[in-house]
């Protein structure tokens, strides 16, 4: 190791303090200006929210050039890498323990910064100064905690070891290389919509206009969000060996939580710009959904709990981050409860319209967040009061997140159909009782057809489906006349809101044929063996080993077969990882639209025989297809017009035709 190498972690260190600085500065000299009303101390917003984060990528970068060059004289590089790890790993593994990703987090959090800095010019500079000081402020947490508790550069001194630990296996993986930077710029883009929404309460300026402003950065906070989280449990299906999508683990609740709130909220949003009505719940929404993630980086980080996605690190950085909690979400609420009275909405509608529809769809987003934070932290608190240990599985999940999520789709597709201010069922109902019978049947047909049995859930899960396919069709028609060539002429937020709609009924697809249809055997088999899985024959075609860069695996191919015809070849293994002596399974999938065909490897038996499990898993890739059209909807709301026209624009309640882009 160089001279020039060992100065790198000092650099990254200093540019981290520099980094603290600016988001001071970020917050004392924009505010200052605001008090002042000058608008030259204002301006300072944006070059000071700039430098923090060039300063935080100089820290990031410099943290990945340790990794690259195995410079274990830092102490956390010695402690996640060696120097067999292959290189997309060591990049990986930044932020693969808690150091690491905290850093990853901050950087993140001064990147949105930067972009609300330069893609806002158009926003009054007293809006725009607020909203980067409140930035700047969660900046100053955050970055304290990493200087203070949790620090990437700390140094082996006065000698280094020769060879590193090892990234945790788990880790290993595509999957740990996009997921946590992709779920991270989601739940720190929340930051954005929690300062807009504290920058308004503070201006006392919750209108249409504001809605405005903070929809876009919302909505792409969410896009990143939701495919975070799909990417969480694509990795967690193939990486884990189980065959399973969702676990209601509580750091897969942790992420959960603020999706739902943050889908709320920009329904919410949507009724603000449209019809300036819902001004303090939309704040609060705002509030609430940034507090949840806030309360997953606590529950990752504290060591309260367990799981394979927690950092189980000192209980005193859990300490740390509670206290940044509570005075985001007491400072934020305290602000809320002097400020709302002000600002309270003063619009009008009747008990049936579209804001209604709106509002309901809040509330059951709302209370499925409620019914899995309970879920989630109800053990954690039963444990912290000494009463016992306690688990709460996934039968209360799901008793509490179907029936409820039954009801938010029937909303869904009859709120999409309703006129604002004022409407009827009657009129509704004429519209949408085709959709409603053509969905139980079909849905009583299909279980009859696939396994001659009706089966309750299927037919729920395909009713709500179908329903909310068909009313969203029928919506669209609606509004394009009939008239397929008028359909772009509706608006971009409007076709993105048609293609989030129609992810939600893919990915509920999904789940029902996953949760009924499944089916797997467990068995004994030995070369030249083959079984039988419903319509497919998997045959034991060879066994031998494999030598990787930093493990060595056993492994076993499969031909597979349908109506004795070779349609796929699968190779599952059993790694052993050298630096640890971790063993971990690589499951075997083949994938097609409409099912999986999934192996994973048990334990080795008597002459050359192995345990084996075998999956044939109908429908799995629409769980995450749903979440792409989501995600791809949520893109196509952000290239509407309206965003991209100047602030100083009037901008009314009327703004926006019926056909267009304001429609949740």
């Amino acid at each position: 190791m160089t001279e020039l190498y060992s100065m790198v972690p000092e650099f990254g260190q200093l540019a981290l303090i520099f980094a603290f600085v600016c988001a001071a500065f970020q917050v004392v000299i924009p505010l200052v200006g605001v008090n002042r009303g000058a608008p030259w101390l204002m301006a300072y917003a944006r070059p000071l929210a700039t430098g923090q984060a060039l300063f935080l990528l100089i820290s990031l970068f410099s943290l990945t050039y340790c990794f690259v060059v195995d410079d274990f004289s830092v102490a956390y590089v010695a402690a996640n890498s060696n120097t067999a790890l292959p290189t997309p790993f060591k990049i990986s593994a930044v932020w693969g323990a808690h150091e690491g990703s905290l850093l990853l987090w901050v950087t993140m959090l001064g990147l949105w910064g930067m972009a609300v800095a330069w893609l806002s010019k158009s926003l009054p500079i007293d809006m725009i100064a607020r909203v980067l000081a409140v930035m700047g402020m969660v900046s100053v947490g955050f970055i304290l905690f990493t200087l203070e508790t949790s620090n990437p550069f700390s140094r082996h001194l006065p000698s280094a070891p020769v060879e590193g630990g090892d990234l945790n296996p788990l880790l290993q993986d595509f999957g740990l290389i996009v997921h946590p930077p992709t779920l991270y710029m989601g739940y720190v883009g929340l930051s954005v919509a929690f300062a807009f929404a504290i920058a308004a309460l503070m201006s006392g300026r919750l209108d249409a206009a504001w809605a405005r402003w903070s929809r876009p950065w919302t909505t792409a906070a969410w896009i990143f969000l939701t495919v975070g989280i799909a990417l969480g449990s694509w990795w967690a299906y193939y990486e884990l060996g189980w065959g399973g999508w969702w676990f209601w683990d509580p750091v897969e609740n942790a992420s959960l939580m603020p999706w739902l709130v943050a889908t709320a909220l920009l329904h919410s949003l949507a009724v603000t710009e449209k019809r300036g009505l819902f001004k303090s719940w939309t704040v609060l929404l705002a509030i609430f959904a940034f507090s949840l993630s806030l309360l997953g980086t606590f529950l990752v980080r504290s060591g309260v709990l367990t799981s394979v996605h927690a950092f189980a690190s000192d209980p005193e950085r859990g300490i740390f981050i509670l206290a940044l909690l509570g005075i985001c979400v007491g400072g934020s609420l305290l602000l809320y409860a002097i400020k709302a009275p002000t600002v309270a909405s003063s619009g009008r509608f009747e008990l049936v319209s579209r804001e209604m529809f709106l509002l309901l769809n809040n509330l059951l987003l709302v209370v499925i967040a409620l019914a899995i934070l309970i879920g989630t932290l109800y053990p954690l608190v039963y444990d912290f009061m000494g009463l016992g240990k306690l688990s709460v599985g996934a039968a209360w999940f799901n008793t509490m997140f179907v029936p409820l999520s039954v009801g938010l789709a029937v909303v869904v597709g009859a709120g999409a159909m309703s006129r604002w201010k004022v409407d009827s069922l009657g009129r509704i109902g004429t519209m949408l009782w085709p959709a409603a019978i053509a969905a139980i049947v079909f849905a009583i047909i299909t279980p009859m057809i696939i396994s001659g049995e009706l089966k309750g859930m299927v037919v729920l899960g395909l009713s709500v489906s179908i329903w909310l396919t068909l009313a969203t069709f029928i919506d669209v028609w609606k509004k394009s006349r009939g008239q397929i060539t008028r359909i772009p002429n509706l608006g971009m937020s409007y076709l993105g809101m048609i293609l989030a709609h129609l992810g939600v009924a893919v990915t509920i697809v999904g789940v029902t044929m996953v949760a009924n249809y499944s089916t797997e055997k467990s068995v004994r088999i030995a070369p030249g063996e083959r079984e039988t899985l419903g319509d497919y024959v998997f045959e034991f075609a060879q066994g031998g080993h494999i030598t990787g860069p930093n493990y060595t695996s056993d492994a076993v191919r499969f031909n597979v077969y349908e109506d004795d015809k070779l349609i796929s070849t699968l190779m599952a293994e059993k790694r052993r990882y050298t630096a640890r002596g971790s063993v971990m399974t690589e499951a075997a999938i083949d994938v097609s639209l409409f099912r999986d065909l999934y192996v994973s490897m048990g334990e080795p038996l008597d002459n050359g025989a192995w345990g084996m499990r075998l999956q044939v898993k109908p429908f799995m890739r629409w769980v995450w297809l749903g979440a792409i059209f989501m995600a791809c909807g949520g893109f196509l709301a952000m290239l509407d017009k309206r965003y991209r026209r100047r602030a100083d624009k009037k901008v009314t309640a009327a703004k926006g035709a019926e056909l267009g882009g304001v429609n949740a």
